[in-house]
């Protein structure tokens, strides 16, 4: 999963490049718009949620959110 992630950071990188190029370089701004729109897609629907679902796998969603439980233990150790 961790080396899907990179290759996929890579080529995102690589597309966000390639559109500026495009755009920049070759004045088509139409296709470098277009590559541009699906590196967005791309990172935003593929890359986060694997990222997301990587990081918090395993990990208890109870011990972060702001419960009594978790307010009478910050309490007891004089943190609030």
């Amino acid at each position: 999963m961790k080396y899907v992630i990179i290759v996929l950071f890579i080529a995102i990188v690589i597309s966000t490049g390639t559109g500026l190029y495009i755009i920049s370089v070759e004045e088509n701004e139409k296709l470098g718009n277009i590559v541009m729109g699906i590196t967005v897609l791309a990172s935003s629907f593929i890359l986060m949620p694997l990222f997301i679902y990587h990081r918090w796998k395993g990990k208890k969603l109870k011990d972060y959110t702001l419960s009594r439980e978790n307010l009478d233990k910050m309490k007891d150790q004089d943190i609030i």
